[in-house]
């Protein structure tokens, strides 16, 4: 049967393969674009695309190729203003904090200079993150004012969204992290990610481990308000166990990994991704 779906994707990951096969098993006929060879006529209203499942690694080929596709009338998961807003961590937190959605103290500075004034005034350690970026790259531990000045420097040489220098407290927490999958306004599955031997990052790519996190009613409740926040529909929630505010929500993630969750979980989260788009159109 034709489903009118495709998986839009720059980077053929193992969710981008899950997909594809969850999708055949259900007997849809789902196409698989590369963005990279994707071109769109703009002044033409008449297109073959219905339902796109935005799987863009690319932060910019995300944003641009959602906002060309819903301008043609394309229904995209997610939506352009989840593109905008939960790729950069600056704009998902004030969203957050707009909804009374608790998350780490965080401070934005617009030249070093006022970053290191920032720091003195806050206190170390502060974790520096780009607004833009995954995977824990170019996420840096300033735990006094030499190695902020050295980190800093190093970045008012590089493209100018690196001198935004949004500074997050280092939050007082277990030695892990929770990422839970949202679909829809349910919570499907939920993991702890615990810090990699030598490393205060969760990040599996960084060498973390993985267990169940049970999918409590507070968790839940978090989950929702924060997708929401940024008018999610299929998204991942990052969050953090304070021990002074209890959760707290520090990423919400637009085209989210799920391997290592469906791993640990056993939770068929594809297939749930691919019913929830087969039916957003119904």
């Amino acid at each position: 049967m034709s489903s009118g779906l495709s998986i839009l994707y720059d980077t053929i990951r193992w969710e981008e393969k899950a997909l594809f096969d969850a999708g055949k098993k259900k007997g849809s006929d789902i196409k698989m674009v590369d963005c990279k060879n994707l071109f769109l006529n703009l002044d033409k209203s008449k297109d073959s695309f219905e339902t796109v499942l935005q799987r863009c690694v690319s932060y910019y080929r995300s944003l641009h190729s959602t906002a060309a596709l819903e301008g043609k009338g394309v229904n995209v998961i997610n939506c352009l203003n989840t593109s905008i807003f939960a790729g950069n961590k600056l704009f998902t937190h004030m969203l957050l904090q707009k909804q009374g959605i608790p998350t780490p103290f965080s401070t934005v500075a617009f030249s070093e200079e006022a970053a290191l004034e920032a720091l003195e005034k806050n206190g170390y350690p502060m974790v520096l993150k780009p607004t833009v970026g995954s995977w824990g790259r170019m996420i840096a531990l300033l735990k006094d004012r030499d190695s902020a000045e050295g980190i800093m420097e190093s970045r008012e040489r590089m493209y100018p969204i690196y001198q935004v220098y949004y500074l997050e407290e280092f939050v007082q927490r277990p030695p892990r992290d929770i990422r839970a999958i949202m679909i829809g306004d349910k919570v499907v599955a939920a993991i702890y990610r615990y810090s990699g031997d030598g490393q205060w990052k969760t990040n599996m790519a960084l060498g973390g481990r993985a267990e169940v996190c049970k999918v409590t009613k507070e968790l839940e409740d978090v989950c929702i308000k924060a997708k929401n926040a940024v008018f999610g529909q299929i998204v991942g929630v990052d969050l953090m166990e304070s021990k002074e505010k209890g959760l707290v929500v520090h990423e919400v993630n637009n085209t989210t990994e799920y391997k290592n969750t469906v791993r640990v979980t056993g939770v068929d989260i594809p297939a749930m991704m691919i019913d929830y788009a087969l039916q957003s159109r119904k």
